[in-house]
């Protein structure tokens, strides 16, 4: 990591350090700093609009930190009150709903030449940032990295480590999400559900969106897949399509690796284990009254304003208890299937297969902290193996030739392959 100067004080700033999942990270971030020493010592900054709220939080995360609890302020150095960011440093934003307030952090660090990553799991916002800022971005030599905490790091990299480990041309993945908890149940915070609500209220402007990039469709390489899978037999459970980034992101990752590594697309679908029957009744029945609600102005407000009620206790304004994050973990397994060394994909059927897993603790406050903190880092240390030199990018893409999965594997998100079922 290249030592601070006058013009870059801080290696990393996290912005938005006050809300829920800002804790959280405020921790992590503190951690690392403890490990690193001497020359390589990690020198971050906490940001935000309110100085109070900030040394609040600095004030629990030391609590909850004995290890360093003594020299916390000294190790975090500064807190900055305004959006202030310095060359060369990285900004790491936890904005509450990135479409109404992402942009302004993107720009401010890409005129301020800093690098960005985030957490958002928002598509519309990720490939707005990509149309609208890529070439100011690689102009100013800034990299913005979006989707950096479960959304979409998971996935992501997970093809691309199950791409690595196929012996072939991979041609096909499909992703089982299933996400065990304990007694108490999952929960995630309501930011996340009111992110959802908002998503779909404006679906048609993605759409319009996607138009203007022009894009001509990938190439389909092998068989074509088809169909839904209601049930899968692999994992035993009825399953729904996965409605997060997941798709979008690695289909946009996939064109960069076409188009820039000249590497065979791959075809990829993502689903969630749901359990049983009544399961796949109860969450169609809850779908439908969501997407009628949110196309109306008051629909919308009562599903921000009662989040627990309308999604049946998945979401709430308080969040996960502790207890809950302690008993939550995830597991994200992929089967893909392809054609062996030596096999030409343009003829007869796949004729390989691939069982790859990536699993890892609670995904919202566990998995994604570790996630970004870590992605944050691999741009300090290895920011000449990300591509170009600059511009907007999905984690996939920025992240293709760096470590960042070595460094996942010693933070608690593990990849594999497995046995197929």
């Amino acid at each position: 990591m290249e030592a601070v100067t006058p013009h870059r004080p801080y290696h990393l700033i996290v912005f938005g350090a006050t809300g829920f999942t800002g804790q959280f990270v405020v921790d992590e971030v503190a951690r690392y700093a403890a490990e690193t020493a001497g020359d390589s010592a990690l020198k971050w900054a906490v940001a935000g609009r309110s100085r109070q709220r900030l040394e609040a939080a600095l004030e629990r995360a030391a609590g909850r930190l004995l290890f360093v609890k003594g020299n916390l302020h000294e190790k975090m150095s500064y807190i900055l009150c305004v959006w202030f960011v310095f060359e060369q440093c990285c900004l790491l934003s936890l904005s509450f709903q990135y479409r109404f307030h992402g942009e302004p952090v993107v720009k401010a660090c890409i005129e301020n030449g800093a690098h960005y990553v985030d957490i958002c799991g928002e598509p519309q916002f990720l490939e707005r940032m990509q149309l609208e800022y890529h070439t100011k971005a690689l102009d100013r030599g800034v990299y913005v990295i979006g989707s950096c905490g479960f959304d979409s790091i998971p996935a992501d990299l997970g093809i691309l480590y199950t791409q690595r480990q196929f012996r072939g041309t991979l041609t096909a993945v499909e992703s089982f999400l299933q996400i065990s908890s304990g007694s108490e149940g999952f929960c995630g915070h309501d930011t996340t559900w009111q992110s959802a609500v908002h998503g779909f209220a404006d679906s048609s402007s993605l759409r319009r969106l996607r138009k203007k990039f022009g894009h001509k469709p990938l190439p389909v390489v092998g068989v074509k897949k088809r169909g839904y899978v209601f049930f899968s037999k692999e994992i035993e459970q009825y399953t729904i399509p996965f409605m997060g980034s997941d798709p979008s992101v690695v289909k946009r990752t996939q064109r960069f690796l076409y188009e820039e590594e000249h590497q065979s697309p791959v075809q990829y679908s993502a689903y969630i284990g749901v359990g049983g029957l009544f399961s796949i009744v109860k969450l169609f029945c809850g779908g439908l009254l969501f997407w009628f609600m949110v196309k109306f102005s008051l629909g919308r407000k009562l599903l921000t304003r009662f989040p627990s009620f309308f999604s049946f206790g998945l979401f709430s304004k308080a969040g996960p208890t502790m207890k809950q994050i302690e008993d939550t973990c995830f597991s994200l397994t992929f089967f893909g299937e392809g054609y062996s060394e030596g096999t030409d994909p343009s003829e007869g059927t796949p004729n390989a297969k691939i069982c790859t897993q990536v699993i890892g603790a609670e995904p919202g406050y566990v998995a994604t902290v570790s996630a970004v903190v870590q992605a944050a880092v691999t741009v300090l240390n290895e920011v000449h193996s990300l591509p170009r030199r600059g511009g907007v990018y999905t984690p996939g893409a920025a992240f293709y030739k760096t470590s960042l999965i070595d460094r996942l594997q010693n933070h608690s998100i593990k990849f594999s392959v497995r046995n197929w079922p």
